[in-house]
């Protein structure tokens, strides 16, 4: 044994050594659990998209191809195209800031609409994208997640031409189910009975289910 020891060259045991010190380090560098990034949790649990958030300057922005969204209604009442209009959020509202954007009194989404001229173009474009052939007047250029649950502004993902409710009397301009849902959902959450994202996810799914799924109904 002891003859065996002179005979292994020096160099071969310092490669040896390094080699072990490098496995040592390595190992010790990496964490021994994965955890989420600050603020990845944040979000839905189906992940919705954040848009760009308030602009000084609005464009107007690309739509769908014509004809490439389809409706969805639910006891007649309309349901956008998941696949066109899947919702986004504005980066500047989050849970830790309601009470200086959404819930802060004197209200917060008025100054933040992108201007009629960018969303009137905006609207036509979309009325193509799925095939909208009823009054624009009775339409609505409707954010998925409202501005007053975060939605982000401007953000394609976050718009679609919504056509008026079942029964609704043509010519008498936009009245639907879907902005009650949406000033329900603003309460509760500026009240602390819902998070923000909790409320985002609800009726990014289904509007027409959103309350009661949040047990609010």
């Amino acid at each position: 044994m002891r003859s065996a020891r002179r005979t292994v060259p020096p160099l071969l045991l310092t490669c040896l050594l390094l080699a072990g010190c490098s496995s040592v380090s390595l190992d010790t560098s990496t964490p021994s659990g994965t955890q989420s990034p600050p603020g990845a949790s944040a979000g839905s649990g189906r992940g919705i998209a954040v848009g760009a958030g308030p602009q000084k300057h609005y464009t107007v922005q690309k739509q769908p191809a014509a004809r490439s969204c389809h409706y969805r209604y639910l006891k007649g009442e309309p349901l956008e195209d998941p696949a066109c209009t899947p919702g986004a959020i504005s980066p500047a509202v989050t849970q830790t800031n309601l009470a200086s954007t959404i819930c802060r009194k004197g209200g917060y989404t008025s100054g933040i609409r992108p201007s009629t001229y960018v969303t009137g173009k905006e609207k036509k474009l979309n009325a193509a994208s799925y095939g909208f052939t009823g009054r624009m007047g009775d339409a609505e250029y409707d954010h998925l997640i409202s501005l007053q649950l975060g939605g982000d502004p401007n953000d394609y993902r976050n718009l679609w031409v919504e056509p008026a409710d079942p029964g609704h009397r043509k010519g008498s301009g936009v009245n639907n189910e879907k902005d009650p849902v949406e000033t329900k959902l603003h309460t509760a959450v500026c009240k602390g009975t819902v998070t923000l994202a909790a409320a985002q996810q609800a009726i990014a799914t289904d509007w027409t289910t959103a309350l009661s799924t949040l047990h609010l109904s």
